[in-house]
């Protein structure tokens, strides 16, 4: 087991005067923030933390760039053109910077942990004042000041085992939200950026998790995700609990009636694991298991660690013991060396699983990762046929697999409400992931109020994505 470090308490506390000083000084002018963010799951939860930092620092909340006096940019790069995307993004700001002198413009997150590109971006736009990578984050507040003093920061770092602890967090939402429980990713798929711009991998201690949900659960969350980049490989530093012991513990907290967990890798999913998905109420009946592909092959192509045979294998565990699941997954076409038969070895399990939900994606190369230098790359134009034709199966069969909800009674948590033609629609979800909309007759009031609240609902009717319901009572 190897160990972490917490980021020292005096250089948090350094950050916490230097927020306070800011407050001091700008609190009076009323200066507003707004952020951007891309990605994943865990992106947005660092703009949680970026918000929590600057409400300490005095700034408030705006939902438009063109009326903040600080704007940030929270990347990713894992997808197709994100570069591209962020620094056009960032272009567009001049004619605000000219017209507001006083805006604090920043850049941070996985793409600017790559040096290559926060170096380029910090040359070619000299009015970004902030650049800072994801090993960064709780220095915020000492870039700030130093903008309001005219420096500009670029500050990125390359640090392995280190947790940072202790960051204000303003959270979205009432009822759901989001608690991280690991950082960083070992596993080095050959197609994938993210060890080298997250770090190594480093688990929480288990007290800092159970704390972390306890007061979740005390300001009325619900429903928490436990996040991490592979959370079955999830080891307390101090006693070594799995996640599996770990999910059990945080059930026993008074208030969290709903666990949900990503992203899980194949390699480490253990049989723990699934005694606790189908003993324990509170975890969801739910498991987003990226497969990739179909095609042994390429997995070992990919450096996944599992065959073809061993994620069918894991499937049916989950769905002879765990009553009810469903599995989603992300799926990659047109890997290099990718054949047509390798592809349609894809498209057979597709078939085979029944996904309920398919996150596909066309390979696109990233510099630094060993898949970008491999021989035999495909051709743009075949991989956009290859993800058409397997969305096309995908959707065949969600419709198929939704229909064996019609008839059934689910408890589905109500996340928020559209109007139809005059009409109110709840929409939430079932423990196992699947969406749910069903008609409520009621003033506005009592439909807000039904948000965050579990009801039964007898499922109907299906379309392309999602299942129909009636309130049942």
């Amino acid at each position: 087991m190897r160990n972490y470090i917490e980021t020292p308490a005096a250089e948090l506390e350094a950050n916490r005067l230097c927020a306070k000083r800011i407050n001091e000084q700008i609190s009076p002018l009323g200066l507003k923030y707004h952020i951007e963010a891309y990605g994943c799951q865990m992106n947005g939860h660092d703009s949680e933390r970026i918000a929590g930092m600057l409400v300490e620092c005095g700034f408030t909340k705006c939902d438009d760039k063109a009326s903040a006096d600080f704007i940030i940019f929270n990347t990713c790069c894992v997808r197709d053109h994100a570069e591209q995307r962020v620094f056009g993004n960032v272009g567009a700001l001049k004619a605000l910077k000219d017209a507001n002198p006083r805006l604090i413009i920043a850049v941070c997150g996985c793409m600017m942990q790559q040096e290559k590109v926060s170096r380029h971006l910090y040359k070619r736009f000299p009015y970004v004042d902030i650049i800072f990578g994801t090993n960064e984050l709780h220095r915020l507040p000492t870039m700030i000041e130093a903008a309001l003093m005219g420096e500009r920061t670029l500050m990125v770092r390359n640090i392995d085992g280190e947790v940072t602890e202790g960051i204000p967090i303003l959270r979205n939402g009432t009822f759901s939200t989001n608690v991280n429980i690991m950082f960083g990713c070992n596993n080095f798929c050959s197609y994938c950026i993210v060890p080298y711009v997250r770090g190594r991998e480093r688990s929480r201690s288990f007290e800092r998790i159970f704390s972390e949900v306890e007061d979740v659960a005390k300001c009325g969350f619900s429903e928490i995700t436990l996040l991490g980049q592979n959370v079955n490989s999830y080891c307390s530093p101090e006693s070594g609990m799995k996640f599996p012991a770990l999910l059990d513990k945080i059930s026993g907290i008074d208030g969290i009636e709903r666990i949900r967990f990503m992203t899980s890798h194949p390699k480490d999913l253990s049989d723990e694991l699934i005694e606790v998905m189908a003993t324990n109420d509170k975890v969801c009946k739910h498991i987003h298991l990226p497969v990739q592909s179909g095609s042994t092959r390429i997995l070992e192509q990919m450096n996944r660690r599992y065959s073809r045979e061993h994620y069918l294998e894991l499937v049916g565990k989950l769905r002879q013991r765990v009553q009810d699941i469903e599995i989603t997954t992300d799926i990659i076409v047109g890997f290099p060396g990718e054949t047509e038969e390798d592809f349609n070895q894809t498209l057979s399990l597709v078939r085979e699983v029944g996904f309920s939900a398919a996150f596909t994606f066309m390979y696109s190369p990233r510099p630094g990762t060993k898949a970008a230098s491999m021989p035999n790359q495909i051709d743009p134009a075949e991989k956009k046929r290859r993800l058409l034709a397997l969305n096309a199966v995908e959707a065949e069969m969600l419709k198929t697999n939704n229909q064996k909800f019609i008839g059934k009674v689910g408890k589905v948590l109500v996340e928020g409400f559209d109007v139809r033609d005059g009409q109110y629609f709840m929409n939430g979800r079932l423990s196992n992931f699947k969406s749910v909309y069903f008609p409520f007759d009621a003033d506005e009031a009592a439909v807000r109020g039904m948000v965050g609240k579990t009801v039964d609902v007898n499922i109907v009717d299906t379309t392309n994505n999602s299942l129909i319901g009636e309130l049942n009572g």
